[in-house]
């Protein structure tokens, strides 16, 4: 069996799983009704324009990513630093300690499919040989753009904890890490990792790396709390009431990471539009926020800046402070006011 798709569901897990208030039956659900507008008639032309359609949806040049400078990143500051490495792969120091979340580095975001879906920048992964030790990896649900194989091999001699979507841990162990070191989480559910609280929020997603393992882990986002900041990694998933409900249990929130990118008509339900994704941080109460999940692959029909160019405009028109980085740019909540196109 192919690494790439991790670990099936035993019984065992099943039987773990079916104590979450969040199963039904044989599955993980979403907090509302949630399907994909996708009938077996559209999923040929679908597939075709995705695969052979690409121009406009990729970079006609590669990204260039700024190198990792270790000293820098380290050095003593009072505001957590943060590096994002395109799609939703997000470096960070909060508290001395270093966190990296849904660390998809690799090359290919559809290892399984009979075509590769290339990363827009070149040789990512390898930035992890410079990476000091990663205090704590989080990962937010386990579909291939978020979490790799590759990545997770590459990552593992460094990483001390992994805090996970519940089911995910199975993957992880199948790839050789110690059960030990691994937490899982429910949604609401929250530990405290030194002097961060950590809890997992929903999302309206899904989650699956094969045919057999739909919904058979949780899906979700992190909020990561400190005496002094609240940050906010959304996680995907389509609008809903949730984001109101994140806000009023643990927001305001000094910043926010939010999807954007990778959406379509097709599964609106299950990907916010940029336009959403603005409205979702101000429904959970986010002071300053910044569009992922963009500017790492081609997931989906649109041209590959439309997600920040919608998201830029919504969030002029709403008054919404947001800041656009470039990729392997360190930054804190208090820089980068003025965003620089840099995509143009």
């Amino acid at each position: 069996m192919n690494n790439q798709f991790g670990a099936g569901a035993k019984k065992n897990d099943i039987k773990k799983y079916a104590q979450s208030p969040n199963w039904s039956v044989t599955k993980f659900i979403n907090l509302e009704e949630t399907r994909m507008e996708i009938g077996f008639q559209n999923l040929p032309k679908l597939l075709y324009k995705h695969f052979c359609k690409k121009e406009g949806r990729e970079p006609t040049v590669q990204l260039p990513v700024i190198p990792f400078d270790k000293n820098a990143f380290l050095a003593p500051s009072d505001n957590t630093t943060f590096i994002w490495y395109g799609h939703s792969v997000v470096l960070m120091r909060m508290n001395e300690k270093v966190i990296l979340i849904d660390p998809m580095l690799g090359n290919n975001a559809a290892p399984i499919a009979p075509f590769s879906v290339n990363r827009f920048s070149n040789n990512v992964l390898s930035l992890v040989d410079d990476f000091p030790e990663i205090d704590l990896l989080l990962l937010t649900h386990d579909h291939y753009d978020h979490l790799d194989f590759d990545s997770i091999q590459k990552l593992k001699r460094k990483v001390k904890k992994y805090y996970v979507a519940l089911g995910v841990a199975r993957h992880l162990i199948k790839w050789g890490i110690n059960k030990d070191d691994i937490t899982e989480f429910d949604w609401w559910n929250s530990h405290l990792f030194e002097d961060i609280r950590i809890t997992f929020t929903p999302t309206r997603h899904f989650s699956g790396r094969g045919l057999r393992d739909r919904a058979k882990s949780l899906w979700g986002g992190w909020v990561l709390k400190s005496a002094t900041e609240n940050i906010w990694f959304s996680g995907d998933g389509g609008y809903g009431s949730h984001f109101a409900t994140i806000g009023e249990k643990l927001g305001p929130f000094d910043f926010a990471f939010m999807e954007c990118g990778q959406y379509n008509e097709h599964w609106h339900q299950i990907h916010l539009y940029p336009e959403e994704s603005v409205q979702a941080a101000i429904d959970a109460k986010a002071q300053k926020i910044m569009p992922v999940h963009w500017a790492g692959f081609s997931l989906a029909q649109h041209p590959w800046t439309e997600p920040v160019e919608r998201f830029a405009a919504e969030c002029t028109k709403q008054n919404v402070s947001y800041i656009t980085p470039k990729l392997g740019s360190p930054f804190s909540v208090n820089t980068l006011t003025n965003n620089i196109q840099w995509w143009k």
